[in-house]
């Protein structure tokens, strides 16, 4: 930027004035000065007067560094290129050092060629640190996506892991199944969620994959509906669906003695994508024991959509005495 500047100055004076060195000197000390004047302003004044609020301060402090900038530059045509310059000086009006230094109309005159340098350093500075705090935000901002997107609960594969065990023992031919189901929802979890946006599609399997587990732990005790109806080529943020159908079994079903019944329905309705679940309550007492956990299930799965889709989404909790619903609205155009 310095060497554009030195450029400019030289250019355009350089064809009018015949005395090269005089030229050069005068447009290297002003430039020096401009480096002065601008690092001083946004290293030291702004940092320590401004982002302080010392405001009165600040706007003191940066009339007396502009100013002493413009002084010292009369002075170094005063007492350094005068003497040994005349000639130069011969043709023009006479420079008195205690006149040109209480000339403030000429002083404003001079104001721009300080300002300029400092207003173009301050836009590049502020750019810099927007770019800084961007990245340090992106990356708390995946730091804490991957954080929330580790939603598969532990008791689900402990309890399936259990489940294995017995039917090993047993001999029974669900083993096998169990281990090919949870074998492909643990690899789409470690190895297909790292992009921010995977198939809807790609989804699906992974919820299908998850009922079908959950069907050999509960069996009878639960009743599943999942309807679904996916457009080609539709993207989602991995992992937040599941986290309602993970819910859903888990507050609907695990604490629930007698028949539970989920119904879940995934479509994609012109822009948007439009995901209910639908869970029966157990009892009252057990509903008392789980709230908190419901509570904490929500505030995560809030967090990943506010994260994602802010502004983008439209979530919809219903409950009564009997049900629990949730529905979520995605806008597809947005993702």
């Amino acid at each position: 930027m310095w060497i554009v500047i030195l450029l400019y100055y030289l250019s355009t004076s350089w064809q009018y004035e015949a005395n090269k060195p005089f030229l050069l000197e005068r447009i290297l000390f002003k430039l020096i000065l401009q480096i002065f004047t601008a690092y001083s302003f946004i290293k030291i004044i702004v940092p320590y007067l401004l982002k302080k609020s010392y405001k009165l301060l600040f706007v003191v402090a940066s009339c007396v560094l502009l100013y002493t900038a413009y002084v010292l530059f009369i002075t170094f045509r005063c007492f350094y290129l005068l003497p040994k310059y005349p000639e130069v000086y011969a043709y023009r009006p006479p420079l008195i050092f205690v006149q040109r230094i209480t000339d403030y109309y000429t002083f404003l005159t001079n104001l721009p060629g300080y300002l300029f340098p400092i207003v173009i350093l301050s836009i590049i500075d502020f750019y810099k640190k927007e770019k800084e705090l961007a990245t340090i935000i992106e990356q708390q901002r995946s730091n804490e996506l991957s954080t929330l997107r580790n939603q598969l609960n532990p008791h689900f594969l402990f309890n399936t892991l259990n489940n294995l065990y017995s039917l090993t023992l047993m001999k029974s031919d669900k083993a096998s199944e169990v281990i090919e189901k949870l074998s492909k929802i643990l690899d789409y979890t470690l190895y297909s969620c790292n992009s921010n946006l995977v198939s809807l599609k790609s989804e699906v399997i992974l919820l299908q994959n998850y009922i079908d587990l959950e069907k050999l732990r509960y069996g009878n005790r639960v009743q599943i509906q999942f309807n679904h109806s996916i457009e080609k080529n539709v993207l989602i943020a991995p992992l937040i669906l599941l986290t309602f159908v993970e819910n859903a079994f888990k507050h609907g079903v695990s604490q629930e003695t007698i028949e539970a019944k989920i119904q879940i329905n995934l479509f994609t309705d012109g822009d948007q994508i439009l995901f209910k679940v639908i869970n029966t309550k157990p009892t009252k007492t057990a509903i008392k024991s789980s709230k908190k956990e419901i509570s904490i299930g929500l505030t995560n799965v809030k967090k990943q959509l506010n994260l994602l889709y802010k502004n983008k989404h439209q979530l919809k909790i219903d409950e009564n005495c009997s049900s629990y619903s949730i529905t979520l609205k995605i806008k597809i155009n947005d993702l």
